[in-house]
């Protein structure tokens, strides 16, 4: 089976990689570097030919508000056209948990129009929602930091490692197209504050961490329910304790 993986050098996609090829697949790692470009088009085809999956796992360089909605509309429509081209029978795409809750954080805003494209091509498909990575600790702190002093909320959610999300889609790629949508979460519920307060602490990062009734999720005022997924959820394995103590790279 030969596999396309989109965004195949970053954080998931190498990951994915990796396990597909020990599983025996005949795996093409995509990305700009390698002359496969979705946004221009550059490569798709000629990537493509033969294979009977392709998965999506870009992320807009940009997440100004029009400059995402453009990326992620953009790539998805470019990657279908080529599939339809080429006879790909199973485009599998990651997306996010909770996106249709938060319509006021425009990343999620392009990702519930990259499934609306994905779901109007007429391509098989797999869409696979996966919760927070505990590595965008350093992220969510990032943008959520003013002066030394990060303000988070305290809710609560359910983050996972990316080795569980490239699993997860390595599982779905060699499987049939479901026509649906997959969610995952880790396995704990953890306030959202005190996640990123242990990883900055691990990281030997000085900011402190506030929590107060005007923090937000990027920019979003949020609950307990905004970030995690409905029942039936697929769980990965990972803990948080066990990844902060195996993930020097990560600190």
């Amino acid at each position: 089976m030969k596999i396309v993986v989109i965004g195949g050098t970053g954080l998931i996609g190498s990951k994915l990689v990796a396990k597909l090829r020990e599983a025996g697949c005949e795996v093409l790692a995509a990305s700009p570097s390698s002359g496969v470009n979705s946004i221009t088009g550059e490569g798709l085809t000629d990537a493509m030919s033969g294979a009977q999956v392709v998965v999506d796992v870009t992320n807009a360089p940009n997440w100004e508000d029009q400059a995402v909605m453009d990326f992620f509309q953009t790539s998805s429509r470019n990657l279908l056209a080529a599939e339809a081209d080429t006879g790909v029978g199973h485009h599998v795409a990651l997306s996010v948990v909770g996106i249709e809750r938060l319509p006021e954080i425009g990343f999620f805003r392009a990702k519930v129009a990259q499934e609306d494209v994905i779901k109007a091509s007429g391509i098989p498909y797999t869409i696979l929602r996966a919760t927070q990575f505990f590595e965008f600790a350093g992220q969510l702190a990032d943008v959520s930091t003013e002066g030394d002093t990060v303000r988070l909320p305290h809710t609560l959610f359910r983050p996972q490692a990316a080795d569980d999300v490239a699993g997860a889609l390595a599982e779905i790629a060699v499987a049939a197209p479901l026509n649906g949508i997959v969610e995952q979460a880790g396995p704990e519920a953890l306030p959202l504050d005190d996640f990123v307060r242990e990883v900055l602490r691990a990281r030997g990062d000085s900011r402190d961490v506030v929590t107060g009734p005007d923090a937000r999720y990027f920019g979003a005022e949020v609950d307990d329910r905004s970030l995690v997924p409905h029942n039936g959820a697929r769980v990965a394995p990972t803990r948080f304790e066990d990844w902060l103590s195996h993930s020097p790279a990560e600190r």
